[in-house]
């Protein structure tokens, strides 16, 4: 009954929204499709004074990522509702691609920022099936459709392609952190070498702006009566039934080592 009350004060609540996990397309990942619902209802249900990221991510799709932050951008700028990003362990790579989605990011003493770079892996067994006596076929019907098979020994026209595949890619993580940071960058330091940085060193950079956490932020912002509202993700049925074991396992091996390049 408080909103038919036109004299009566509204309390401003900030919808929250949580970012937790490496990022792709993958059943548990955090993915466009998988967070849209999440995203659209934050900043379309009534009307909020703020959006909060709560972030905790070590990356992942270069794609998937940029779609999440458009997304987020998107909103915020067509609502004109102020986002504010608050970092956990870790938002690297992919993870700081979401997090520069918002207008201020705050991080914990130890938090992990950064790493704004761009990775190709893969293994080399070419040793490995001659050692044991196993001959690879292949037939293609293109020059480059067996490029970069890990059967074969390395080629330098496959790593110069490679190359040339990652260079754009960093370049638009560049052009994102810019836009997103701007003049807030310490403009005299090697930012984009795929570096981390803790805390306190990285809001000197300019990479963060403050420390703090979201709940004391927050009543410090908007006053000690502001409502913190969660929007979860939601799960498909067969993840909430545990039934695509497989997938999950695979999965949960990738993201196991995407968190590991931090000591987490």
């Amino acid at each position: 009954m408080k909103h038919l009350i036109p004299f009566l004060r509204k309390i401003p609540y900030v919808p929250v929204i949580r970012l937790q996990g490496s990022i792709g397309s993958g059943s548990r990942s955090l993915s466009n499709s998988s967070t849209a619902s999440q995203i659209e209802r934050a900043f379309s249900k009534g009307k909020p004074v703020a959006v909060a990221l709560v972030i905790n991510s070590p990356g992942g799709s270069p794609v998937q990522s940029s779609l999440i932050a458009a997304r987020i951008r998107r909103l915020a700028d067509e609502k004109k509702i102020p986002v504010y990003a608050f970092v956990e362990d870790v938002a690297a790579s992919g993870g700081y691609w979401l997090a520069c989605a918002a207008d201020q990011i705050f991080l914990d003493a130890s938090s992990i920022v950064g790493s704004i770079g761009v990775i190709y892996s893969g293994f080399g067994l070419h040793d490995l099936i001659q050692r044991n006596g196993i001959e690879r076929r292949v037939h293609t019907a293109g020059t480059s459709k067996s490029f970069a098979d890990p059967f074969k020994p390395e080629r330098p026209e496959d790593v110069a392609r490679i190359h040339a595949m990652l260079d754009p890619l960093h370049q638009n993580f560049i052009a994102h952190v810019k836009r997103s940071r701007g003049t807030r960058l310490d403009a005299s330091a090697d930012l984009f070498n795929a570096d981390i940085w803790i805390g306190e060193a990285a809001v000197k950079l300019g990479l963060a702006d403050g420390l703090g956490h979201i709940k004391p932020k927050m009543q410090e912002i908007f006053g000690d009566k502001v409502r913190l509202v969660p929007y979860g993700q939601k799960r498909g049925l067969l993840q909430r039934f545990g039934l695509n074991l497989s997938d999950q396992l695979l999965a949960s091996v990738e993201e196991r080592a995407l968190w590991a390049r931090y000591g987490l």
